[in-house]
């Protein structure tokens, strides 16, 4: 091992120095921005609870159902992101058995399955919006359309960006399941 073409953090003067290599947000999906929005507002709803709480000994009892709703949104629109990284859990121990020509057949079928899934997972949470209607948030008085809504956009995005890793996948030839040493930046 050269130890020269490591990263020299002590100077000649014996000082450490440490420079922070320059925040690139350009790749940032806009799911990731609107997942850290939802992240924000729980963590700020979670501190005005526990300060109403144990400050001012007046909890406010919306927070605990505000704080449950934004959690589940911040879940279902960070579904989109682990699709869009293909990061989900998978077992590619399989595919490290199977002839390349089966392996790529089955890996285009899991990526048909994901999109059938997660299309089938937008029109079920639609229809059961309809049926829905007025239903009302229990202590908020809020349509509660508006948490399943969160959940049909994260289901509708999750359907987008997996139609958009199997146009990877196929362009590139093969899928993280065949290659799990790939991520999707490998291009």
């Amino acid at each position: 091992m050269d130890l020269d073409a490591l990263p020299k953090v002590m100077g000649d003067d014996g000082q450490f120095h440490a420079v922070d290599e320059a925040v690139d947000l350009s790749g940032t999906t806009p799911e990731a921005w609107a997942a850290l929005l939802l992240f924000w507002l729980l963590g700020a709803t979670v501190f005005y609870q526990f300060f109403t709480r144990y400050a001012l000994n007046n909890s406010a009892s919306w927070t605990e159902e505000i704080a449950r709703y934004l959690l589940i949104g911040t879940v279902f629109v960070g579904m989109a992101i682990g699709v869009a990284k293909n990061n989900h859990i998978q077992v590619d121990l399989l595919y490290r058995y199977l002839p390349p020509a089966v392996a790529r057949a089955l890996a285009t079928a899991v990526d048909v399955a994901r999109i059938g899934f997660f299309g089938a997972m937008t029109v079920l949470t639609v229809q059961m919006m309809q049926k829905m209607g007025n239903y009302q948030m229990t202590i908020v008085d809020l349509p509660m359309n508006i948490v399943y809504g969160v959940c049909l956009l994260g289901f509708a995005a999750a359907a987008l960006r997996s139609v958009w890793v199997l146009r990877i996948h196929l362009r590139r030839g093969y899928s993280v399941l065949e290659r799990p040493e790939t991520t999707m930046d490998d291009r």
